[in-house]
């Protein structure tokens, strides 16, 4: 049996994406289909002393009203430096703070030096980093490389079977337009992914907030801690 997971790249998720990337043999980014405005393409959710805050990369949409999510590019990189500076501002007092931020920054180095400006590039750098740091070794791929069928659920079920997949792991945002009828009928079984039952851990600024990018882990309890805390424990 295989099981695949496929979801539109974010920029530095939260735990529960990595999760599900760790709970597949294969993991797609569909940045082939339509860029999303105001969601979690290019941007992500930190705590700070005055409430949650969003990380925003300005991407450049003008006139790309039906443009894919890998159509889409920054301008420039002028929004590192005004990222780095939230973050520093908000986690210096974070107990891995020294060393998770000098992670980030050579990411985020990287980023500029090598003039990377496609969004799906950006956040495909943080992912499967962010990856190596959880231990998390799903193989990734890109849906630019597969087939493409016209419809939302012919698409999903082309990819599984060019993957030879026999499970597809879908998030629960999905309920509303995947048809498992459609994919039973191509011997294919959905499952859906349960977000719930998270650990909590020692996070600052008040009460605890599951929902933010996974830098928040990795600043309160480490890299070395933190694949724990993407796994539930629901028994």
């Amino acid at each position: 049996m295989k099981k695949i997971a496929i979801l539109q790249s974010n920029y530095i998720p939260w735990k529960g994406y990595f999760d599900l990337i760790d709970s597949v043999d294969e993991f797609i980014v569909y940045d082939t289909v339509q860029y999303t405005r105001r969601d979690w393409r290019n941007r992500n959710l930190i705590k700070t002393n005055k409430g949650l805050s969003w990380l925003s990369i300005p991407v450049d949409t003008k006139g790309k009203y039906e443009a894919k999510i890998n159509e889409i590019n920054v301008t420039n990189f002028s929004w590192i430096f005004t990222h780095q500076n939230l973050i520093m501002e908000n986690y210096r007092n974070s107990l891995f703070f020294t060393e998770v931020m000098s992670w980030l920054q050579r990411l985020y180095k990287e980023i500029k030096d090598n003039e990377i400006f496609m969004l799906s590039d950006i956040n495909l750098t943080f992912i499967k980093e962010i990856n190596k740091k959880l231990g998390i070794e799903t193989e990734i791929r890109l849906s630019q490389q597969f087939e493409k069928k016209s419809g939302k659920n012919e698409n999903l079920i082309e990819i599984c079977k060019q993957c030879n997949a026999n499970i597809y792991l879908s998030g629960p945002a999905a309920k509303s337009y995947v048809n498992e009828t459609e994919f039973n009928e191509n011997g294919i079984k959905v499952e859906w992914m349960n977000y719930s039952g998270y650990p909590e851990y020692d996070q600052l600024f008040g009460d605890f907030e599951h929902g933010v990018s996974i830098i928040d882990v990795f600043f309160n309890i480490g890299f070395d801690n933190a694949y724990k805390m993407i796994k539930k424990d629901r028994e």
